[in-house]
């Protein structure tokens, strides 16, 4: 018996949640050199028909009662698209990203050709880029050289620079490489 998805093929694509459509594409297309593909929306509970259990549609759908959203799709560099949300419901929506150690907590990683440029960029054009950078010197991480930054609304990204890593050696997957 195998494990895993039936049918599984790849990661389709990330999502994020921001509290502005229009600047979160404006930062991922300028700032990331993304494309917007599409956008969808808005999805209002309130103008939507009831599911036969009679749940909202979006509580049955995104697992949010009550919510109002608007969805864009980028495509940022050569294998990741990102979707970004716009919730303009619920009223009692947080308005900070889980930290990394909150369940729920996530970052999108980076890989870039110069890891002290990127940060100068990401820095001048809105990113907080906390410290670093984390170098790994042995172990299955080994030529790898790390740091995190935050958007402008807070979602950890990490940027990773490696000519190759200790771990690809004896590894199942292959590295993605243009």
């Amino acid at each position: 018996m195998s494990k895993g998805v039936p049918g599984l093929s790849h990661v389709d694509h990330v999502g994020l949640t921001v509290p502005d459509l229009d600047a979160g594409v404006a930062f991922y297309t300028d700032v990331f050199g993304g494309r917007e593909l599409y956008r969808i929306g808005p999805f209002d509970a309130a103008e939507m028909p009831a599911m036969p259990d009679g749940r909202d549609w979006t509580e049955a759908h995104v697992n949010v009662a009550g919510a109002k959203l608007t969805i864009a799709m980028l495509h940022i560099a050569p294998n990741l698209m990102l979707e970004l949300f716009q919730y303009d419901a619920p009223a009692d929506r947080r308005t900070t990203p889980p930290r990394n150690c909150d369940y729920g907590g996530h970052h999108i990683a980076f890989k870039v050709e110069d890891l002290e440029a990127a940060k100068t960029y990401l820095g001048e054009n809105g990113c907080t880029v906390m410290a670093g950078p984390i170098a790994m010197d042995e172990g299955p991480c080994a030529g790898l050289k790390v740091n995190y930054v935050l958007d402008p609304w807070g979602n950890q990204l990490e940027l990773v620079e490696y000519e190759t890593q200790a771990f690809e050696a004896d590894a199942p997957v292959k590295i993605y490489r243009p």
